[in-house]
């Protein structure tokens, strides 16, 4: 049986679709929606653990990620 983690995914805009990024990782997935890229992300990162040897994860992997928003003076 397949265990669960919990990961982040952070969806931009880029043109007419979305890039969906997975920044524990750097593993990154595009979609015509929103939907559509965070579902192909899902796709990408069960296929980087199928396939990513021990090492692969242990080098990629990145417990401690911070998604904030700061305020620049422009």
């Amino acid at each position: 049986m397949k265990t669960k983690r919990e990961l982040t995914a952070i969806i931009e805009r880029e043109g007419n679709g979305y890039v969906s990024l997975c920044p524990e990782l750097d593993v990154a997935s595009q979609g015509d929606t929103i939907e559509e890229a965070r579902t192909n992300l899902i796709e990408a990162l069960e296929l980087f653990f199928e396939t990513a040897s021990e090492e692969e994860l242990k080098h990629r992997f990145s417990e401690e990620v911070l998604v904030t928003r700061v305020q620049v003076a422009v």
